[in-house]
């Protein structure tokens, strides 16, 4: 039998017209339900447990990772270097890779991070530079502030200064990422439930330390008068445990996980937890975290590899921490991705002039240290030692590479004793030749980046998209109407300067 013929047979009704039409109604009634109970099947009574269960299919709370500099290629080079060192064949979020992201901004194909985050927290495209503002310099409302105006509780959680671009683009509206002194006091005005990260700098006068305020202000002191708990080192940390909490644990950025101290710093794993321990509960109306995975991207602009490493693998045990949470609070929606790639970098490269099909990440297990603390390292060591022979004891030391040849040690001595600024190329090199990697770039690039979703409508974020789709998803997933809360905003905030990227 084709399949038309198939298809024809499958149209004819059950029963004979001419029966049908013989049987009255009750008749009718009566074998309807016969056929039912004979033919039609029913659920298990598992199945229909599970349909009793079952997750709602919007969600209550969102944890929405940025992990800023991440692309696809830094996502296998992670994978493959745990896999080298312990045997996992794979990260915590590959299970729930859905589609990707077009990064590009509205003034450039390669975005920077004002303006990725700009679309991913407003559903709006703008130029490189803009916080939260369109291309003409007017207010975009952000999901974090559409969710608190609903009544939702809300935080903020980054490695980065709580004032950089990414955090900013969820907290205020500047023309230029550059206004990280007014950056700070939008977030004060707007006062989320939690913010966690680094920038002390800008929320303190210049007469407390570190204070960098030009206009005198100690925002601090206003965020107390507010309620709020207020931490900036790691003890007072340790003892908060209700919101409203700031916790500004670095003048500047936090630690490179590599680098990091743990007695002084927590991880970023350890950050997530507090802030979900903290905001779960606080609202019946749910939470909204955003959590940046900030120093991935500034390794990635100093083609540090080890950095850009250890900082993937500190986002990737923050992201378990959010499927762990998930797990216990099935209403909550975790989904996660890039504002762009950083360093364009490649596994495999030519060596000599010859391509070659292999690259050695466990090579990466001897670095000890980022670039920021082993630069000033080789500098003190070429002062106190004109020869070279302690700034290469110090690379052997800190970098596990003992096995220079003249060249490399004749062209590293060299450039640290008259051009210093050629080092960091030099160990890049160095470093990149051993494991068989290169970057292309100190900037960004335009690939793709990499969604992931698990949770209360994941399956919207399938496909390839604009990024700016990130921001208008997640608002009609929550319900949220960011154009009404748009119209609002622009009748008090002032149409902003444009400004540049970094």
């Amino acid at each position: 039998m084709g399949f038309e013929e198939y298809r024809a047979r499958r149209r004819k009704p059950l029963l004979p017209k001419r029966l049908t039409e013989r049987l009255p109604s009750p008749s009718m009634r009566l074998l309807s339900v016969v056929f039912a109970a004979l033919f039609l099947p029913v659920a298990a009574p598992e199945a229909q447990a599970q349909r009793r269960t079952a997750p709602p299919s919007r969600p209550t709370n969102v944890i929405y990772f940025v992990a800023d500099g991440f692309g696809p290629a830094s996502s296998t080079f992670a994978r493959e270097y745990v896999h080298a060192t312990t045997g996992r064949r794979s990260l915590a979020f590959d299970p729930y890779l859905v589609g990707t992201l077009q990064t590009w901004a509205t003034n450039s194909r390669v975005t920077d991070s004002a303006a990725g985050g700009t679309a991913l927290a407003t559903g709006h495209k703008s130029y490189n530079g803009a916080i939260a503002v369109d291309t003409t310099g007017r207010a975009l409302a952000t999901l974090l502030e559409a969710a608190q105006d609903r009544g939702m509780a809300t935080g903020v959680v980054v490695t980065s200064r709580i004032t950089h671009a990414t955090p900013a683009s969820f907290t205020a509206h500047v023309g230029s990422r550059a206004e990280e002194d007014e950056i700070a006091r939008q977030q004060m005005r707007l006062a989320p439930d939690v913010l966690m990260g680094g920038g002390l700098r800008h929320f303190l006068p210049p007469d407390v330390a570190p204070g960098r305020r030009r206009d005198g202000l100690n925002l601090l002191d206003s965020l107390r008068a507010k309620g709020f708990t207020v931490a900036t080192d790691r003890a007072a940390y340790d003892r908060a445990t209700r919101a409203p909490f700031v916790g500004l644990l670095a003048a500047d950025h936090l630690a490179y996980e590599v680098d990091r101290d743990p007695a002084r710093e927590p991880s970023l794993a350890e950050m997530t937890e507090k802030a979900l321990g903290m905001l779960n509960g606080r609202s019946p109306r749910g939470f909204f975290l955003m959590v940046e995975a900030s120093r991935i991207d500034h390794a990635g602009h100093a083609n540090d590899a080890a950095g850009h490493l250890h900082d993937i693998l500190a986002y990737e045990r923050a992201f378990r921490v959010a499927l762990d949470f998930q797990r216990r609070h099935p209403g909550t929606l975790v989904v996660a991705t890039a504002d762009h790639e950083t360093g364009g970098l490649t596994l495999g490269r030519n060596l000599d002039g010859v391509g070659r099909y292999f690259w050695h990440p466990q090579t990466l297990t001897r670095q000890r240290v980022s670039y920021d603390r082993l630069f000033p390292a080789l500098r003190t060591a070429i002062q106190t030692d004109t020869t070279g022979a302690s700034a290469i004891a110090v690379l052997a030391e800190q970098m596990g590479i003992s096995d220079l040849s003249d060249a490399e040690r004749t062209g590293l001595v060299a450039a640290l004793r008259r051009q210093p600024g050629r080092v960091p190329g030099l160990v890049t090199e160095v470093v990149a030749r051993r494991a068989a990697i290169q970057w292309t770039t100190g900037a960004h690039t335009a690939v793709d980046v990499n969604v992931y979703a698990s949770g209360p409508g994941a399956d919207r974020f399938r496909g390839n998209r604009p990024n700016d789709a990130m921001g208008t998803t997640l608002a009609r997933l929550l319900g949220l109407d960011l154009d009404a809360l748009t119209r609002r905003l622009r009748q008090t905030h002032p149409v902003y300067t444009r400004g540049g990227a970094e």
